[in-house]
């Protein structure tokens, strides 16, 4: 099973819903870098469960335990092992499921591929997974803000036929968190809430779309052919759970468009940097930053474990009927947020670095 990603900054998260605990180990991270549990623990309180109404009222408070790779409060270049414990997992609650597959969720396709799956809340294929890999992102957050001076946001764009109407270029961290709903337009908010609420005493779920923006982004990231820095990107946002679109720039959106429409204009500034009049390229071309913001749109289904009752089967192929018990998001999408963040920052971490060995050489001669 693939449980690591990146090149130079490496990640590789264990651990199962309702298992010890969850982690991750960061490879590659360089040292010196200042860092402690509180920076970690500040994104994963965003993802943790039980923060709000709107989401799974499991109680966990995701305290997070640096094991290694960090001495009297600085990176030391080593491998970075951090743990966050389990508290309130509660397997008993999915005795039911043991024989039964839930309907588009892991079940069935874990048992086709190994013969043998965790039931107990998903194992491997449950959200709480990402634990680990919010808790690498607040470090590669660290580094990219500190060296590089990046900054990565991420927003409920849309959930079900609820659109907001935020500005990516003006939008900022605190109006993305002063509403559960982590949308920063206050009357799309609202729709939401009373959508989501609405969708759980139903029985029922709802997906959306989360956006999300890359500013200061230095020019030169990403890799020729296979590496390009917007099929990386697309790589790590569709392996979160329940992503199944994803959109740089202007998406499917460029379809509708001409080339004279959808072509980004460059222009020279006074201090000499070069710079694009209009973005539809989402700060990438030819699969390398161009120095604007990088913007990206992920579109979550909605969440496959629900309490109204749906036809499946059992493992023997037999007909039954499923109302799942437990506890689970009506909606994905306010909790998904930290989680879009940290793989466009695990992303943009990794490429910094690679592309550091390249500024390394020294400069051409001139050429006659």
């Amino acid at each position: 099973m693939a449980s690591s990603s990146g090149t130079l900054f490496r990640v590789t998260t264990f651990g199962e819903s309702h298992g010890g605990g969850v982690g991750v180990v960061i490879d590659g991270c360089p040292p010196r870098l200042a860092l402690d549990v509180a920076t970690i623990q500040a994104d994963l309180d965003r993802r943790r469960p039980g923060q709000s109404r709107l989401v799974t009222q499991r109680d966990e408070a995701d305290q997070a335990e640096i094991l290694s790779g960090v001495f009297d409060g600085y990176t030391t270049g080593t491998p970075i092992a951090i743990l966050v414990r389990n508290k309130d997992h509660n397997s008993g609650a999915y005795d039911h499921l043991r024989d039964v597959y839930r309907p588009s969720h892991a079940d069935y396709t874990y048992d086709a591929k190994y013969g043998f799956r965790n039931w107990a809340g998903g194992g491997r294929a449950s959200a709480r997974e990402t634990i680990g890999r919010v808790a690498a992102a607040a470090i590669a957050r660290r580094l990219l803000h500190e060296v590089v001076g990046v900054e990565v946001l991420a927003w409920v764009d849309q959930v079900a036929q609820i659109d907001a109407a935020v500005d990516a270029e003006t939008v900022t961290p605190a109006e993305v968190e002063v509403d559960p709903t982590r949308c920063p337009d206050a009357a799309a908010a609202a729709a939401m809430t009373e959508a989501i609420e609405q969708a759980r005493r139903d029985g029922n779920s709802l997906g959306g779309v989360i956006r999300g923006v890359a500013r200061h982004v230095p020019a030169g990231l990403g890799e020729p052919v296979f590496d390009k820095l917007d099929a990386d990107l697309a790589g790590s946002l569709m392996s979160l759970p329940a992503a199944k679109g994803i959109e740089i720039g202007s998406g499917f959106a460029g379809t509708r468009m001409s080339g004279l429409d959808h072509n980004d204009p460059f222009e020279s500034r006074a201090d000499g940097t070069i710079t694009t009049t209009t973005n539809n390229s989402g700060g990438i071309q030819g699969g390398i930053s161009n120095g604007e913001n990088i913007t990206v749109r992920v579109a979550f289904k909605p969440t496959g474990t629900i309490s109204s009752e749906q036809k499946t089967v059992t493992r023997d192929g037999e007909a039954t009927t499923l109302a799942a018990r437990g506890r689970h998001d009506p909606c994905v999408l306010p909790r998904a947020v930290p989680m879009v963040e940290a793989q466009m920052l695990l992303v943009l971490a990794d490429h910094w670095l690679r592309q550091r060995a390249v500024d390394v050489l020294p400069p051409l001669p001139e050429l006659p």
